[in-house]
């Protein structure tokens, strides 16, 4: 039960923060300073370096992206830049077997992507990466697939043209129509 829960609690981070890409493209708000943007930055070279170097890598993304929000609290791509980098660190603490330790960072995960929609409520990035999210949490844990598909389509509706997006409200649809 508990690796099951461990297994769950990674899909749906991995899967939500893949969509960080979409808010650099200009699928949601500028960036409001250059913290924020290098924080984007460096969730998105996460992927890129070795897995060694990963975790330096989010921690400094995760720092940027906290010193752009106590810069700017209103500032939705700096709260979406601390859901991405914790969410990736959580993803790796996943593989490490840990999840008591990082049950706090899963409710901070929520809370950030939550303040991002509310300071930018049609950010397609964010609604798209808090579907995936309510999709494959647990209901224990706060998931919700009706309304994490409903998010999904919002998202497509906002940018239809994000091959992420229509893919992964592919597949929720699908896993819907099984059920």
């Amino acid at each position: 039960m508990q690796k099951q829960a461990r297994d769950t609690r990674g899909r749906y981070v991995v899967a939500a923060v893949v969509l960080w890409a979409a808010a650099a493209r200009g699928g949601g708000p500028e960036p409001a300073g250059p913290a924020t943007s290098d924080a984007v930055a460096l969730c998105h070279e996460a992927d890129q370096v070795p897995v060694a170097e990963r975790s330096a890598v989010l921690a400094r993304g995760l720092a940027r992206a906290e010193e752009a929000v106590r810069a700017n609290p209103r500032d939705a791509v700096a709260h979406f830049a601390v859901f991405c980098n914790l969410g990736k660190r959580l993803e790796m603490e996943r593989h490490g077997g840990g999840l008591f330790a990082t049950l706090g960072d899963l409710r901070r995960v929520q809370r950030e992507i939550d303040v991002t929609l509310t300071l930018a409520p049609d950010y397609p990035a964010a609604l798209a990466a808090k579907g995936e999210m309510l999709v494959e949490l647990p209901r224990l844990l706060g998931g919700d697939p009706r309304e994490g598909e409903r998010l999904l389509r919002r998202a497509v509706a906002l940018d239809p043209d994000d091959p992420r997006m229509r893919l992964m409200l592919a597949k929720v649809a699908q896993a819907a129509e099984e059920r």
